[in-house]
């Protein structure tokens, strides 16, 4: 058995040092969305819409048939039948800002949050990139350098599928983009989402109507909230703490999606929807992708964000890619590459809060008697509780295999990073944050 010795500590501590330096203030233009869980909210709500109705009929005349003898009998349909393809699909799924009232609500916006959601028709399975607003790269068409966000700006969704393709050799199969108007209408329309907010919030742009006034601890956010707390950048963490609360909203709504109450929101949400939802999906293929989605395990879906690091050049903050890193990142998530390891001589980490430190030692203990070796660390400040995948090898099935050995890791949300920046020198890292 191993602990954490300082070096290891102030390496972590030089690391979020190097990351708050990426950005000091905050743009007019830069509104974070969630867009892959309104683009799953969009597809749930039409799914709804087409299925839900169907089976509540189907449901009700065969009770009617079961009380008549079985006189008449109505089989229910498939959840799930793929009218397109049954190979891997990637879809793009775009959050756009605002130019201000009066503007189109699409044309000259940026996309201030990029995701990749490859969909595995076979498996029923899914996983999520996440690619930083600030990444720097070269776009098509010749447009030159830029960060990634302006491909929309300058040349709409087609600019961005031909970067994305020439940059990360990723084909796009079908785009859903979500203005950010609409995360303020559809948290309301849904009543608030759960979230446990990791640290007291408070900000105010008044330039920028933005202001964030939020408590630590759990909280039901509403429509001005959620967009607050999915803008917040003031932690010494900039886009990459950004984009982790866009994932961990992302959970939070996925499970709100499966509430029985979400039904009776189906008319609001569409025309919400209708109006700040644009896609190149037919409203056939949005329902089957809807159907899929509702049979996920939300606690089986694999998020990883492109690995870096902030350089700044001027007045200009970029996130500057680690080829290589990178690239392990899209084979693992897009073409779905997997490694044969011996599970059995993995190394795991724990990080945990002060108040967690009972739980931590409780899972060291399990860790250990299934003959793991183990590292620990405590961390006054962790934000979210969460199963890391540092290495490659170390994939879900394992995870898996783990939470049926461990229900203490049930519920976690599954990420993969392969910058070892949490990795404690270990193969995977149970982070146990008091939210």
């Amino acid at each position: 058995m191993k602990i954490a010795n300082n070096n290891e500590q102030e390496e972590y501590i030089e690391f979020l040092k190097h990351i708050r330096e990426e950005r000091k203030g905050t743009s007019n233009f830069a509104k974070l969305l969630f867009t892959i869980v309104l683009a799953l909210l969009c597809a749930v709500i039409v799914c709804v819409t087409v299925f839900e109705n169907s089976y509540l009929m189907d449901k009700f005349f065969n009770e009617q048939a079961d009380s008549a003898n079985g006189f008449f009998k109505f089989k229910r349909r498939n959840d799930f039948q793929v009218p397109f393809s049954p190979r891997r699909q990637n879809i793009l799924l775009l959050g756009v800002d605002s130019n201000g009232a009066g503007t189109d609500l699409w044309e000259g916006t940026r996309s201030d949050t990029i995701m990749i959601v490859n969909v595995d028709p076979k498996t029923h399975t899914v996983k999520a990139i996440s690619i930083p607003r600030d990444s720097k790269v070269y776009l098509a068409d010749n447009k030159g350098v830029q960060k990634i966000n302006s491909a929309h700006a300058i040349g709409g969704v087609n600019l961005v599928k031909k970067t994305l393709k020439e940059t990360f050799g990723i084909k796009i199969d079908k785009y859903i983009i979500v203005h950010d108007e609409a995360v303020e209408k559809i948290v309301d329309a849904l009543g608030g989402i759960p979230i446990y907010v990791e640290k007291p919030m408070k900000y105010h742009d008044w330039a920028g109507h933005l202001h964030i006034d939020l408590n630590k601890g759990e909280n039901i956010l509403n429509g001005k909230q959620a967009v607050g707390y999915l803008r917040f950048r003031k932690d010494g963490l900039g886009d990459i703490g950004r984009t982790q609360r866009q994932q961990w909203f992302m959970k939070s709504l996925f499970e709100k999606l499966h509430s029985p109450q979400v039904i009776t929101k189906i008319p609001e949400v569409l025309n919400i929807c209708n109006t700040y939802v644009k896609t190149d999906m037919s409203f056939y293929e949005l329902s089957q992708y809807a159907a899929f989605a509702r049979g996920v395990d939300e606690n089986k879906l694999e998020i990883a964000t492109l690995p870096g690091a902030p350089n700044q050049k001027g007045y200009i903050s970029y996130w500057i890619l680690d080829p290589q890193k990178t690239q392990e990142v899209i084979d693992r998530m897009i073409y779905r590459d997997r490694i044969s390891a011996d599970v059995t001589q993995f190394k795991a980490g724990i990080m945990y809060s002060p108040l967690k430190e009972a739980e931590a030692m409780a899972i060291k203990e399990e860790l250990l008697n299934l003959g793991y070796e183990v590292n620990t660390l405590k961390i006054t400040h962790l934000s979210h509780t969460r199963f890391v995948a540092n290495k490659n090898a170390v994939s879900m099935d394992f995870f898996n295999h783990l939470q049926k050995k461990m229900p203490a890791l049930n519920k976690m949300q599954f990420v993969y990073d392969p910058t070892e920046n949490f990795s404690v020198g270990s193969d995977f890292t149970i982070v146990l944050a008091e939210g």
